[in-house]
């Protein structure tokens, strides 16, 4: 991949949990999410590296009552979201961590940093990744919602992990669980 010395700037085109295209403005990774599946009993949504191809990522189970299901990341078995990210030890919903696919840990946090509303830090409390919303005042875009995932440079590797956790985190947030 080519090296811009930034990170990568994830367009949110919706801003909804429903669906939506992360595209990075200088075109390096996307990232798509589709609901697949609703019902009184679940719904289903699948995240495909659109960079690449079409096969899914990452699946996301929800229960009833948009409870938390399971996460699968491509053919990989389903694991209990609960599991996958775990609360923070101050029992707080809104911080909770997960161990990427690289064997480290990473933390999302709500409204912690002035300007985001999600951050991601590792283990040693460095910035990877963070969700910030279209800033009050700012006009309308066409096709944006002016909502921006942003992936340190050094972690594109885990892109479809972070937007999977970041979807995760967002629904707990949304439906008060």
């Amino acid at each position: 991949m080519t090296s811009y010395g930034m990170p990568y700037l994830l367009e949110d085109k919706t801003g909804k949990l429903t669906g939506s295209h992360f595209v990075d403005i200088n075109d390096r990774l996307r990232l798509t999410l589709r609901c697949t599946a609703r019902g009184s009993t679940h719904s289903t949504y699948i995240i495909y590296n659109t960079t690449v191809g079409t096969d899914p990522v990452a699946t996301l189970n929800f229960g009833s009552n948009n409870s938390l299901g399971t996460i699968a990341f491509g053919s990989g078995p389903q694991v209990p979201m609960g599991s996958f990210l775990e609360p923070s030890p101050n029992g707080s919903a809104k911080s909770r961590k997960f161990i990427g696919s690289d064997g480290q840990q990473y933390r999302w946090s709500w409204r912690t940093t002035q300007g985001e509303e999600w951050t991601c830090t590792n283990a040693s409390n460095h910035h990877v990744a963070n969700y910030m919303l279209k800033v009050a005042g700012e006009p309308e875009y066409d096709h944006s919602s002016g909502c921006v995932l942003t992936i340190e440079e050094a972690y594109p590797h885990l892109a479809a992990e972070m937007l999977a956790s970041l979807i995760i985190m967002r629904h707990i947030v949304a439906h008060n669980l």
